[in-house]
């Protein structure tokens, strides 16, 4: 029987977590899927493990980078090669649930809708060398929650909070006819992904239950934690600015709204903190800008607690 779902799987240098990723696909309730494992060049055993897997599984297949090309290329190069009617992404160091397919792939089968998206967690390090699974974060679940079926992002702007790849299965022809690569050479660069996604799907459903679980690496080498370095920052800022101008020039004021506010309130904090003792002038600048814009294309309208007001009008003055 053909496979239901390919999962582009890239990796680079994950030798640390590449088994247990892949060990969650091969534990699937929904079996029917194959996998298409992208070595982005790896300098450690991460192509090693790769090609084990591949040996002793034929659902896995394996395709290798003979120069690093970035993560945004990886998923491209598996995207290519999909034959199925469903594709979805997991990367290397990050864990999917039992039944995460099953489910997005079920009521896909029942909705016809372009794409299903569903809640995550959290694997945060915890001593000794071990992870510890964390709940749902408010912002994830109000994506997701409740259920919904055939919904549109102006219906469900929170929905534009969830912005990562690896929490969605998508038909492959809406992929195809959207139009939808990964932004090469970029960083964050499933923020804009994302977008384009609730912006160009004709309707999209939500599905409560953890899916996947995100690995926060104890060794802080994920792009997600090195938000101290200027290049990295402006990075995030250009990713999160270039998600809003794809919500804004299709007319999604609400998404807009929702997005900016999620922004204001989560992605703010932790980097005015940073801002008030780093070392370079040009990372308050950068945020200061970024809030400029921000605000101008729908702060003025958010809700925000006083604290996160008071963080909002510091990076103001930057």
């Amino acid at each position: 029987m053909s496979a239901a779902i390919t999962v582009i799987v890239p990796g680079f240098d994950v030798a640390d977590y590449a088994a247990e990723a892949l060990q969650s696909l091969q534990g699937q309730t929904l079996s029917d899927w194959v996998a298409i494992l992208v070595d982005d060049a790896s300098t450690d055993a991460t192509g090693e493990i790769f090609a084990a897997a591949a040996a002793a599984d034929p659902r896995f297949r394996l395709v290798r980078h003979d120069a690093r090309r970035g993560l945004s290329t990886a998923r491209n190069t598996g995207v290519a090669l999909v034959e199925t009617p469903y594709l979805g992404f997991l990367d290397a160091d990050d864990v999917l649930t039992p039944t995460a397919l099953e489910r997005l792939v079920g009521v896909l089968n029942e909705t016809g809708s372009d794409f299903a998206v569903g809640a995550h967690g959290r694997l945060r390090p915890e001593a000794p060398g071990g992870y510890a699974r964390v709940s749902v974060q408010r912002w994830v679940a109000a994506a997701t929650h409740p259920a919904r079926t055939g919904t549109t992002i102006d219906a469900h702007p929170e929905a534009s909070g969830n912005i990562v790849a690896w929490s969605k299965v998508s038909r492959t022809d809406f992929w195809r006819r959207a139009g939808l690569r990964f932004p090469d050479g970029r960083l964050y660069e499933d923020q804009i992904v994302a977008q384009q996604m609730y912006s160009r799907a004709r309707r999209f459903d939500t599905v409560p239950d953890v899916v996947v679980h995100w690995r926060q690496r104890a060794d802080g080498s994920s792009i997600t934690q090195g938000t101290t370095d200027l290049a990295v920052l402006r990075a995030y800022l250009a990713a999160m600015t270039d998600g809003l101008e794809v919500l804004q020039s299709a007319g999604h004021s609400a998404a807009v709204r929702a997005r900016v506010q999620l922004i204001l309130s989560m992605d703010l904090p932790p980097l005015v903190e940073i801002a008030r003792i780093h070392p370079d002038d040009a990372y308050r600048r950068a945020l200061g800008s970024f809030v400029r814009d921000v605000w101008e294309r729908g702060g003025a309208g958010a809700r925000l607690d006083d604290h996160t007001a008071r963080l909002a009008a510091a990076a103001l003055l930057f």
